[in-house]
C-alpha cells in the first residue's frame, strides 16, 4: 500500500478501492460543456488556482504580517506546502492526488487578513449575524463570491470538492442552512479530504519552526529540548557528519541554517510516513471497500500512531506558548485586530462606500454579511491602506 503504484495507459495512477474517481460520483451543480479532456478534480484544482481569492493569499498573514520580511511564509506559500504534503500522502495511499491537491490549495482561501487573529475579530463582529469561520467562507467563495462564469455564481466545483472544503477539519459543526445541508454535514468526507487537516499541521509545524528560528523569536536551545524536534536535530547532525561540509566558505550561521533545514526535511518525511502507515492500518482494519463505506459508516480514518501523536502535540504546544503567543506576535495582533474592527465598523456606517458588487447584494444577504465578505477578502497590505484612508477622511 505504501509503494509507488504503477501507471495505467491513460497516465492516471491505479487508485485504491476507497479513492474518489474521475468522473466525480456527484457532479457539478450546473451542467457544463467542456472543450478539453481534463478529469473533474484536475479541472477543479485549476479553477481554484485561477481565482482571485487564491492569488490574494500571497499577501495574507500566516504568522508574520506580509511586510515583516520576504523570507516568512504567507497563506499562499503555506497552501503550496500543504499541497506538497497532501500529494505525498495521497500517492502512497493510492488516493486521488488531483482531489487532494485541489482541497489543499483551497483550504485557506476563506481566511481574512491577519490570520487567525483577523478571523476571531470578524467572528466577534458577526456574532449576531451568523458568525464567521474560514472553512465556511472558503465555501462561500467558490459557490457564490467568485464571478468567473456566465449564467451562474461561483466556479461550479464538483460536489466532492465542495464537501471537502467544508468538512476537512474534524469536529467542526455549523448552524444548519441550505448551503451546508446540500453537503451531508452529518457524514465524514472523502479520505482525500480527511488527509488535509493533518497535512496542514505537518506543513505549519515545520515552516513555523523555520520562520520562528529565522526571526529570532524562538530560542534554539529551548526548542531543542522538545522531544520530536530534538530527535530531528539528532538525525540531522548525524547526516551532516556523514556527508561533511561541501562548501568550505560556509559561516557558522550558514551551518546552523543547514542543520535546521536538514532537520525539517527529516521531520516532514517522518510525519508523512507515520500518517500513511497509521491511516493504511485503520483502512484495512475497518474493511473499507469504497468511498461510500467511509461516508455511510461515519469513519474518520486519518491519523498518527499514538506515540507519534503525543510527540506532535508536545511540539505544537511549545510553538503555541513560545511563537504564536510571543509578546511580539501578540502586539502585532492587537494592532491588526484594531484595523479589522475599524474597517468593518466604518463600512457598516458607510455602506455606500462598498464596491458595487457588494452593495448590490445587501438586500438579499444583509449589510453585515456583505461588509464581512468584503473585509475577509482583503489582503494585509490592502487592509492597511484602507485603514489609513479611513483615518484621513475621519
Amino acid at each position: 500500500m505504501t509503494g509507488a503504484p504503477p501507471d495505467t495507459e491513460d497516465g492516471l495512477r491505479v487508485l485504491a478501492p476507497w479513492a474518489e474517481r474521475h468522473p466525480a460520483s456527484r457532479g457539478r451543480r450546473y451542467s457544463e460543456t467542456h472543450n478539453d479532456g481534463r478529469p473533474d478534480f484536475e479541472r477543479d484544482r485549476d479553477r481554484i488556482i485561477h481565482t482571485g481569492a487564491f492569488r490574494r493569499l500571497e499577501y495574507k498573514t500566516q504568522v508574520f504580517v506580509n511586510h515583516e520580511g520576504d523570507y516568512y511564509r504567507t497563506r499562499l506559500t503555506h497552501s503550496i506546502e500543504v499541497a506538497q504534503v497532501s500529494r505525498a500522502v495521497a500517492r502512497r495511499l493510492r488516493l486521488n492526488e488531483d482531489l487532494a491537491e485541489a482541497l489543499a490549495l483551497s483550504h485557506d482561501m476563506g481566511h481574512p487578513p491577519f490570520g487567525h487573529s483577523g478571523e476571531a475579530v470578524l467572528n466577534d463582529l458577526m456574532k449576531t449575524a451568523g458568525g464567521f469561520e474560514h472553512n465556511l467562507q472558503s465555501l462561500r467563495i467558490v459557490e457564490e463570491l467568485e464571478t468567473r462564469f456566465p449564467g451562474y455564481p461561483g466556479i461550479n466545483l464538483t460536489w466532492v470538492v465542495r464537501e471537502g472544503i467544508l468538512k476537512h477539519s474534524p469536529g467542526k459543526h455549523y448552524k444548519p442552512c441550505k448551503r451546508i445541508e446540500r453537503l451531508d454535514p452529518d457524514r465524514p468526507p472523502s479520505l482525500e479530504a480527511q488527509i488535509i487537516d493533518l497535512a496542514d499541521e505537518t506543513a505549519y509545524l515545520n515552516h513555523d519552526i523555520d520562520d520562528g528560528l529565522e526571526s529570532g523569536l524562538l530560542d534554539p536551545g529551548g526548542l531543542g529540548e522538545v522531544e520530536l524536534w530534538g530527535r530531528a536535530l539528532e538525525v540531522a547532525r548525524k547526516r551532516l557528519k556523514e556527508t561533511g561540509p561541501s562548501v568550505t566558505t560556509r559561516t557558522a550561521t550558514m551551518e546552523e541554517k543547514i542543520l535546521r533545514l536538514t532537520a525539517i526535511r527529516w521531520l516532514i518525511g517522518f510525519l508523512i510516513s507515520e500518517q500513511v502507515g497509521e491511516t493504511a492500518r485503520r483502512v484495512e482494519e475497518a474493511g473499507v471497500r469504497s468511498p461510500a463505506d467511509i461516508r455511510e459508516r461515519g469513519l474518520w480514518l486519518v491519523g498518527l500512531p499514538e506515540e507519534t501523536d503525543r510527540l506532535r502535540k508536545k511540539l505544537k504546544a511549545y510553538l503555541y506558548r513560545n511563537l504564536y503567543q510571543h509578546p511580539a506576535v501578540e502586539a502585532k495582533h492587537r494592532e491588526t485586530d484594531g484595523i479589522v474592527r475599524m474597517i468593518f465598523e466604518w463600512f457598516v456606517r458607510n455602506p455606500g462606500e462598498l464596491p458595487e458588487g457588494y452593495r448590490n447584494r445587501i438586500d438579499k444577504k444583509g449589510l453585515e454579511r456583505c461588509v464581512c465578505d468584503y473585509v475577509a477578502g482583503m489582503t494585509d497590505r490592502f487592509a492597511y491602506r484602507v485603514s489609513e484612508r479611513i483615518r484621513e477622511t475621519g
